[in-house]
């Protein structure tokens, strides 16, 4: 199975709003908005009196009674008394209307809701699919974990690649706005693995860090971010050596063993299976943060860094396109490198699903059909992953209902054999604490010797200024 591209999305119809109520008119029928109302099958009882100051006086018969017009008994005849329904209470002015405005705001609201699910179905046949993940459970060299991990994990994954899904390059125009250069390397320099529990509970978000330094499926030991982009290298230059020369063959053909190279180092790492797969590439983040206005964040201090091209004033500030894409690529002038930089990557995600979630976005049609042309363009996922997961995610993070955290790590800046700058790992560690997380928890900070481990999971000077923390 080979990755596909469907064309983009037809734009939706505009909606025709609906006339707003009045609150002055005469009063609204109920079987204008609720339909008719049936009579009750049995009349009420009847009250009884009030005692009266004549005792034992029988009280007087009821108007109802009085205009009785039963017929009288005809011989060897019983006669039938008619009893009238009971008479319902009409509603005042402003209940009726009440009742109007809620029905009116129901029917708004189900009406938003419609458009959003159609929507979503809309996303769902528009997006690239790719059977990387099929492969990388199926490899006899690189067997997968258990499927029964005690949770549904998906793999969320950033790559820089310089051009689109079919590998046409991006235009310099389109790289002047990510602030980047034309490059042959692709690196995934965001990686997170959401743990969904089977049974219930707080969804995890487990950060990678980029420069993890660990073994890499049919090659030797690299930095993590660099499993995707050295096994689609290879891939690519065996199929020009075998005389391929179809470029967006070699394209799909190279980028599926890259995923399914990278699928299967997490596994390794995590010693968890990878149920799902998500993938978005740096155009497509710049074009999704311009489709829904921006992202607020809010920073400690004022920073820059000339290589992502950040430039950042201290305090609360919506960034988007470009200026988005610097914000969660920089580490340069971080305090903690590329540490901070995934604090960053959590903090952006969080604020904008809560962005997606609580704002206009839902009911914009402009931005609907923003969002679905950048997902149709940069948007890869496995074919069982259906939006509505990752819906159900976004709203867990937009709620607070996840818990961002870092794999645990041995060392920071270490060096490898050949001078890398690395991350390294104890592999006994990083598993363990990932199996924790839908387990119950061992002390905090603790590692399997009883010595303390590198905390990362921890928040890096986290103030808050309303609902947006401000970070480094």
């Amino acid at each position: 199975m080979t990755d596909r591209l469907p064309p983009d999305p037809p734009d939706d119809d505009a909606a025709e709003s609906a006339p707003a109520a009045s609150w002055f008119t005469a009063p609204v029928d109920d079987t204008e908005v609720f339909g008719a109302i049936p009579a009750d099958p049995k009349p009420p009882a009847a009250r009884k009196p009030s005692p009266s100051p004549a005792a034992g006086r029988k009280p007087a018969p009821s108007a109802a009674r009085k205009q009785s017009t039963a017929p009288k008994k005809s011989a060897g005849r019983r006669a039938t008394v008619r009893r009238p329904p009971p008479v319902r209470a009409r509603p005042s002015g402003w209940l009726a209307a009440g009742r109007t405005l809620v029905a009116l705001v129901s029917v708004a609201t189900l009406a938003a809701m419609g458009v959003v699910w159609s929507r979503v179905d809309e996303f769902q046949q528009s997006v690239t699919t790719t059977d990387a993940l099929a492969v990388a459970q199926q490899s006899p060299d690189t067997p997968p974990p258990p499927a029964d991990d005690g949770a549904n994990d998906i793999l969320v994954v950033g790559n820089d690649t310089r051009t689109d899904l079919q590998g046409r390059p991006l235009s310099l125009r389109v790289l002047r706005e990510l602030r980047t250069e034309a490059t042959e390397t692709i690196n995934t320099d965001t990686l997170i693995l959401l743990r969904v529990p089977r049974g219930g509970g707080k969804t995890a978000a487990v950060s990678i860090p980029r420069d993890t330094y660990v073994p890499i499926p049919g090659h030797r030991d690299e930095k993590i971010n660099g499993a995707f982009g050295v096994t689609k290298a290879r891939v690519a230059k065996a199929l020009v050596n075998g005389g391929e020369r179809d470029r967006e063959k070699i394209e799909r053909e190279s980028d599926s063993a890259g995923r399914t190279a990278l699928v299967q180092t997490v596994q390794n790492l995590t010693g968890v299976r990878v149920d799902h797969y998500a993938e978005v590439t740096l155009y497509g983040f710049y074009l999704l943060t311009e489709a829904i206005d921006g992202v607020e964040v809010c920073l400690n201090r004022s920073t820059s860094d000339s290589d992502s091209g950040a430039n950042f004033r201290r305090g609360r500030q919506t960034v988007r396109g470009g200026d988005a894409v610097s914000f969660v690529r920089q580490r340069k002038g971080l305090p903690r490198g590329d540490l901070d930089r995934i604090v960053r990557q959590q903090t952006f995600l969080a604020s904008a699903m809560n962005k997606v979630l609580s704002g206009d976005t839902l009911t914009d049609a402009a931005k609907l059909n923003a969002l679905a042309s950048a997902v149709s363009k940069t948007v890869v996922m496995d074919p069982g992953l259906h939006f509505l997961d990752l819906v159900n995610q976004a709203q867990a993070l937009a709620s607070g209902q996840v818990a961002f955290v870092t794999i645990p790590v041995t060392a920071v800046g270490a060096r490898n054999e050949r001078g890398q700058s690395i991350v390294s790992v104890d592999l006994a560690q990083v598993r363990a604490f990932v199996d924790g997380l839908v387990r119950p928890p061992a002390p905090p900070g603790e590692s399997l010797t009883g010595g303390r481990l590198l905390d990362l999971a921890a928040p890096a000077r986290a103030t808050a200024v309303a609902a947006v923390p401000c970070i480094d």
